[in-house]
């Protein structure tokens, strides 16, 4: 249900625990609330949930093979994968295992993918290594030189998940409310008085609160009082765009090339019709910018042909764009999730979930556990 606050807008309502942002992330954790017995408001500043981060990426359910040891990426993403699978099996959400394969182009690759393959193995995750001869009997449409092939990677339908995820809140007592932006915090003597925006103003006074906004977390964060701003990060853009392939391809796998600053390559993914896209690229921007340069896909092009020598350029058609929130800029080292609480910031019952991007919805139900940990 779609909660309107209503007559009782211009009052100061107290409730439990609010979560702001209602995109998978947000209504996992507002999810997991509920169930531990929390009264959960679900504040969404758009017209409808998940249509930021949520529904503008490539909806992989990831192995967790790039990922530093014991970074908190890699712990929630092999957590969250396998809590992921077992969630859709029992809920019945539309999803795939359809693994992947990184592929070497090059013999001076090679080495990448035996170090990317030790990184998986640290974290838990097998992948099966293949020179070239059985890398093109295995992938005969392909020009490679090796590849690593991860079983587990999958795909997933995240409209479907955030309804299942929506449908549990609410069964567990949750309400999510849209068109509520939260236009600043403020915590003080173990509450958190929010003052919402949007068609029906309010303040809403809780003992918990958990920012989930995406690209917005860390713009509310810098204008919460009582929340250290000497914490807070700095957001950086990388916005990546998709080209959809139209027609008929050989492919039942994913196909990934090598990691790139800032992303993990313009790669080719499947929709559980089979349908091919390729994307994202890596574009740094000021701002959040969801506009696609057609023009772009001369450089999917470049990217793709060697090892898909296979690829029709005339059959490339731009699909949607993304943007990732980031903690790291350009040429940086790629940044870990920042999931602060109480014990980081000493701010009793606040969570403040920054640069949640991918793995963020492989991640989700261990986000979530992960959150309510921190609150309880």
């Amino acid at each position: 249900m779609v909660t309107n606050l209503g007559s009782r807008a211009l009052e100061t309502l107290s409730v439990d625990a609010v979560v702001i942002g209602a995109g998978v992330v947000g209504l996992a954790v507002a999810r997991a609330l509920a169930l531990a017995g929390h009264d959960v408001f679900v504040l969404e500043a758009g017209e409808r949930f998940g249509e930021g981060v949520s529904s503008r990426n490539s909806e992989v359910i990831h192995a967790g093979i790039y990922y530093p040891k014991d970074s908190l990426k890699a712990h929630l993403c092999v957590q969250g994968r396998q809590r992921l699978y077992e969630y859709c099996e029992h809920r019945h959400v539309a999803h795939r295992k359809c693994g992947k394969w990184i592929v070497a182009v090059g013999a001076n690759q090679m080495e990448e993918l035996e170090r990317i393959r030790g990184r998986a193995a640290a974290n838990g995750v097998e992948l099966e290594l293949l020179g070239r001869d059985e890398a093109c009997c295995r992938l005969p449409d392909l020009q490679i030189s090796g590849a690593l092939h991860s079983p587990e990677t999958g795909i997933i339908d995240s409209h479907q998940l955030m309804l299942s995820l929506l449908a549990d809140l609410e069964t567990a007592g949750g309400q999510l409310i849209c068109q509520a932006p939260v236009l600043s915090a403020v915590s003080r003597d173990g509450a958190h008085l929010l003052t919402v925006g949007g068609t029906v103003p309010c303040q809403l006074e809780a003992r918990y609160v958990v920012n989930s906004a995406g690209l917005e977390a860390i713009p509310l964060a810098t204008r919460w009082q009582g929340y250290p701003q000497s914490l807070c990060p700095t957001p950086y853009y990388a916005r990546g765009v998709y080209f959809s392939y139209n027609g008929d391809h050989p492919f039942r796998e994913l196909i990934y090339p090598l990691p790139e600053p800032g992303g993990l390559g313009i790669h080719l993914t499947l929709d559980l019709a089979n349908q091919a896209r390729f994307g994202p690229d890596v574009e740094w921007i000021e701002r959040p910018d969801y506009t696609v340069d057609r023009a772009r896909s001369e450089a999917f092009v470049t990217s793709v042909k060697p090892w898909w020598p296979g690829l029709n350029p005339q059959r490339l058609q731009p699909a949607y764009a993304g943007v990732r929130p980031k903690l790291s800029g350009p040429g940086e080292p790629a940044a870990d999730f920042d999931i602060q609480g109480p014990f980081h910031h000493g701010v009793h019952g606040l969570v403040h979930l920054f640069g949640i991007e991918s793995p963020g919805l492989t991640s989700c139900l261990s986000i979530a556990d992960y959150v309510v940990t921190c609150i309880s």
